[in-house]
C-alpha cells in the first residue's frame, strides 16, 4: 500500500563535534521517504525553490519516491543551519530560511487522494488538517508536530489531534502540550483528545508508545558512532509507516515490530550525515540489525 508523506524538502548545512555538512538534502519529507522507500511505495508533497539540485529530484525517483506533489515555487529552497554539541539531543539554530516554505500550501495529486497511509510531517497543524480535507479514508494517520505549534497554535492542533490516528511527540513536547510532567499521564491526556495511540520520542533513551490499553517500551539500538542526529525523529516514522503499510495493517503487535524498524532505521539514518548511510545499506543489512536488537533486547 502506497504512502503519502506532507513535510519539507530542504537543504540542510550541519555541524557536529564530529564533522560539518554545508548544503546537504534535508527536510521532514526527505528522511521519512528515504527510509519508508525500504518498505513501500511513496509519495511525496512537498515545495522547493529553482535552486534546487536536479540531482535530488533524481535520487528520489530512483529510491521510487513519487515527485508528482514536489512542487518547484520561484524563489528560493527553505534552508537550516545548525549545529549540535556533544549533547546530540539538542539542535542549536543559527539560521531558518524558510524561502518558498513559507507559502506552502499542500496539494494532493488526485491520484494520491486514496493513500492508505499518510504521514504529517512538522508543519502548521491547520496544513495538516486541510491536507485530511483531501484524502479519502486513510487506514492510518500519523503526525509529527513540534513545540513552536503547541505554542502558538495549540487549539488548531487539538482540533487535528481527532482525525489522526498516531501522534509523535518527543518527551519535552509532550509535556508543553499537557503541562503534565509525568508522561504516562501526559499521554492520557493526548489520547483523550482523540488519536489512538501516541508515541513519545526520547531520543537516544529510545520511545514509548501508549495506547487506550497499554503501553510498549523500545529501547534506542546501540551505537558506537553517532556523526547526526538530524532527522532521525522523521526517519523513525519513516521505518515505523513503511513496515505497517507493507504489511498492511494496524494491530497492537504490528505496531510494536513497526516500532523496532522506525529504531533501526534511525540508527542507521544517525551514523552519517543527511541521507548518505541509508544510501548504503540494503533490506539485508536492517534485517541483520533487527536481529541483533530482538537479541539484545530479549530476556
Amino acid at each position: 500500500m502506497s504512502i503519502l508523506v506532507v513535510g519539507s524538502v530542504a537543504i540542510d548545512s550541519i555541524k557536529t563535534p564530529f564533522g560539518n555538512r554545508p548544503e546537504a538534502l534535508g527536510g521532514s519529507a526527505t528522511y521519512f521517504s528515504t527510509a519508508a522507500s525500504f518498505f513501500s511505495k511513496v509519495n511525496i508533497v512537498a515545495t522547493v525553490g529553482e535552486d534546487f539540485p536536479k540531482k535530488y529530484i533524481n535520487l528520489f525517483k530512483s529510491r521510487g519516491i513519487g515527485v508528482k506533489g514536489l512542487h518547484v515555487a520561484k524563489g528560493k529552497t527553505f534552508r537550516w543551519k545548525g549545529w549540535y554539541d556533544y549533547d546530540l539531543n539538542t539542535a542549536h539554530t543559527v539560521s531558518t530560511h524558510l524561502n518558498v516554505f513559507q507559502n506552502f500550501r499542500p496539494e494532493v495529486p488526485r491520484e494520491w487522494k486514496n493513500s492508505k497511509f499518510v504521514f504529517l510531517a512538522n508543519i502548521d497543524p491547520e496544513l495538516q488538517y486541510n491536507v485530511l480535507k483531501q484524502v479519502h479514508r486513510p487506514k492510518l494517520v500519523a503526525c509529527d508536530s513540534m513545540n513552536y505549534w503547541l505554542e502558538h497554535k495549540k487549539k488548531e492542533f487539538e482540533r487535528l489531534l481527532d482525525k489522526v490516528d498516531i501522534i509523535l511527540l518527543n518527551d519535552s513536547e509532550a509535556r508543553q502540550f499537557t503541562g503534565e510532567p509525568n508522561l504516562m499521564r501526559a499521554a492520557r491526556i493526548i489520547i483523550s483528545f482523540g488519536p489512538r495511540a501516541v508515541i513519545i520520542k526520547k531520543g537516544e533513551h529510545g520511545v514509548i508508545y501508549f495506547s487506550k490499553k497499554t503501553h510498549f517500551i523500545a529501547p534506542a539500538y546501540l551505537l558506537e558512532t553517532v556523526y547526526d542526529p538530524t532527522g532521525a525523529g522523521d526517519t523513525f516514522a519513516g521505518g515505523m509507516v513503511g513496515y505497517l503499510s507493507k504489511v498492511g495493517k494496524v494491530d497492537e503487535h504490528t505496531i510494536r515490530k513497526s516500532i523496532i524498524y522506525g529504531s533501526i532505521l534511525a540508527s542507521f539514518a544517525v551514523e552519517d550525515f543527511s541521507i548518505d548511510r541509508m544510501l548504503e545499506i540494503s533490506k539485508s543489512d536492517i534485517e541483520a540489525r533487527y536481529k541483533h536488537f530482538s537479541a539484545i533486547t530479549k530476556f
